[in-house]
């Protein structure tokens, strides 16, 4: 359990969108025990016979909120989608996208890339994450198993500086290819830095407006 303060925990800024006066607990939820309930055992079940060492592999299995999430260990994270995708019973064929989660107080662990996964074949959703240190932010890609992955991968890249091992193409997707820094880490300022379109400049947030 941990206290968050501001919505993005930004201080020093003259724009204060991230309304500094927020006050949150987190919580992170531990393991979860077994039984898990409905599919979620089965998953287990056909990743402890993939992975006899599951430990090696899957770091926890956490059920929040009805939801399944599977903290898997990087140096596993492709052999774990080739199972999750080729297991008949479970079938996984869609990866609906990557998402980046910045925690900078997690020493470490300080990235996250989330994995959103879809059955058709079952009509069953998991998610997979995986943490690794801002000092070595390197995952292998995934887009030979999930082709849909690949804007996904250089999205995350491009607003967190997760880099994807082995990814066709790399690059910035909406930021400036020479642009610094990555805009959704929550050390990236939130005021002082201008818009960039062609032919226009549009002047930083802090400069824009004031909140009272």
């Amino acid at each position: 359990m941990s206290e968050s303060k501001g919505s993005f925990g930004v201080a020093g800024s003259g724009d204060t969108s991230g309304y500094s006066g927020l006050v949150r607990t987190k919580v992170t939820p531990g393991s979860s025990e077994r039984p898990f309930g409905g599919y979620f055992d089965e998953v287990a079940d056909e990743l402890e016979r993939a992975f006899p060492e599951f430990g090696a592999a899957i770091e926890k299995v956490v059920i929040d909120r009805n939801e399944l999430t599977l903290y898997v260990k990087r140096d596993h994270l492709r052999a774990v989608a080739l199972t999750l995708r080729n297991t008949e019973s479970l079938r996984f064929e869609m990866c609906m996208g990557v998402n980046g989660v910045h925690y900078p107080d997690e020493k470490d662990r300080e990235l996250h890339a989330v994995y959103e996964l879809l059955s058709l074949t079952h009509n069953r959703r998991v998610r997979l994450e995986v943490a690794l240190p801002d000092s070595d932010p390197h995952l292998p890609s995934l887009v030979e198993v999930w082709g849909g992955v690949n804007w996904h991968e250089r999205e995350t890249f491009d607003m967190f500086g997760i880099i994807f091992d082995g990814h066709p193409g790399l690059t910035r997707i909406l930021m400036p290819d020479d642009w610094q820094g990555h805009p959704q880490r929550k050390d990236y300022p939130l005021g002082g830095i201008p818009v960039e379109y062609k032919g226009a400049t549009i002047p930083p947030p802090s400069e824009r407006r004031t909140y009272r």
